[in-house]
């Protein structure tokens, strides 16, 4: 299961709370939230909080892409996304390989490439 360390948890939860994800679970130290699992259908993803200690201005993401399958429309799951604020880096779209995708880039820097077969994304 994939774990991101990003800038603001809360506001990355909020993030992929709009795409579908549940916290299944989060841990806190003195009241303060360190991490969170999320869950959208069979797809785990961890987040946890920068701890600021190698410098919160380092960027995060560079060069790395999270390809995620979705089990939902892949159309819905972008207006879902869409009607709660997020900006799209690329609109949902079939791909020469067979399936539906949209491109999103997480607070913290991740790009994400959301995608199921083109025959579930119509």
């Amino acid at each position: 299961m994939p774990s991101l360390t990003v800038d603001d948890l809360q506001r990355s939860v909020d993030f992929f709370s709009a795409l579908g994800f549940e916290v299944e679970d989060r841990w806190e130290d003195a009241g303060v939230l360190l991490g969170v699992m999320l869950r959208a259908g069979g797809i785990g993803l961890g987040l946890s909080q920068d701890d600021g200690k190698k410098g919160r201005d380092r960027q995060k993401g560079v060069g790395m892409r999270l390809y995620i399958e979705a089990d939902d429309d892949i159309d819905a799951v972008a207006a879902r996304g869409k009607s709660a604020g997020l900006v799209l880096t690329r609109e949902p779209h079939d791909t020469e390989w067979g399936t539906r995708a949209f491109e999103v880039t997480e607070p913290s820097g991740f790009l994400l490439t959301i995608a199921s077969p083109a025959s579930r994304g119509k």
